[in-house]
């Protein structure tokens, strides 16, 4: 399933629960702790729970993702603010903040994070 980001963000690739648990090599119920945990968040899309795909590396969940949706939630971002933040265009870093966890920089996107609360 796709769908549009932000006008201004990149498309993003979303996973149902079940994609994510095959990705994984979970069971359907490890994925909700995984949620519950805050390691991954999702949206629901037309009814369907779905989570961005690059929120995840490989067999796990992107290992910056966990601490930025923690301080976006403390700063009173729900789960749909916080992914329409992480895909859209970030002035401050110069492209979406996904861009930059996904390369292994999520100081610079917690930096900028933490000026939000």
């Amino acid at each position: 399933m796709t769908a549009d980001a932000p006008a201004d963000g990149p498309t993003i690739e979303w996973l149902t629960v079940p994609d994510v648990a095959e990705r994984l090599g979970e069971t359907p119920g490890r994925v909700n702790r995984l949620f519950d945990e805050r390691y991954l968040i999702a949206v629901r899309r037309d009814g369907i729970r779905v989570v961005p795909a690059v929120f995840l590396d490989g067999d796990r969940p992107l290992p910056s993702l966990r601490g930025t949706v923690i301080l976006l939630q403390d700063a009173g971002f729900d789960d749909e603010e916080i992914i329409t933040w992480l895909f859209s265009d970030e002035p401050e870093l110069g492209h979406p903040p996904i861009e930059s966890l996904v390369a292994g920089r999520k100081a610079e996107v917690r930096r900028v994070a933490a000026a939000l609360a």
